[in-house]
């Protein structure tokens, strides 16, 4: 088997396209989570904590020489990541918590029960009548 007919049945198997597909929606749902997020929680959110910001928190390890910029270790940054992580985190786990709840209500929605086919309706005429027939015996 040539590389060429190798790689054309490795890119063409679904687990790939399936892969791909989820990729692509998934970059696309990030923006969404992100606008959601940054449009919607962070505004009150920000209010409620008072406009808290860790960017700016850093320690110089090397002050600025001439042209050269200061050596800063931005923790401050890496704070504020974590922070904005468990904040979409906590989102998303309510939407799905939300979305859960909804299926199982309409999981629990009795269904109405199907109505017998006709190879139903003859069977039972003929347990019917056999039971029919049996008692007379």
């Amino acid at each position: 088997m040539s590389i060429l007919s190798e790689f054309k049945a490795f890119a063409v198997k679904g687990n790939v396209v399936d892969m791909a597909v989820g990729i692509i929606i998934g970059a696309a749902f990030g923006k969404i989570v992100s606008s959601f997020v940054g449009d919607v929680v962070m505004p009150p959110l920000g209010v409620l904590i008072g406009g808290v910001d860790f960017s700016d928190l850093a320690i110089v390890l090397k002050a600025a020489e001439g042209d050269a910029a200061a050596v800063t270790l931005a923790y401050g940054k890496f704070i504020q990541t974590v922070l904005d992580f468990l904040i979409v985190a906590f989102a998303i786990f309510m939407g799905i918590k939300v979305l859960n709840k909804l299926k199982r209500e309409e999981a629990a929605a009795p269904e109405a029960p199907a109505a017998p086919t006709k190879d139903q309706e003859l069977l039972s005429e003929i347990r019917d009548l056999l039971k029919a027939q049996q008692s007379r015996d």
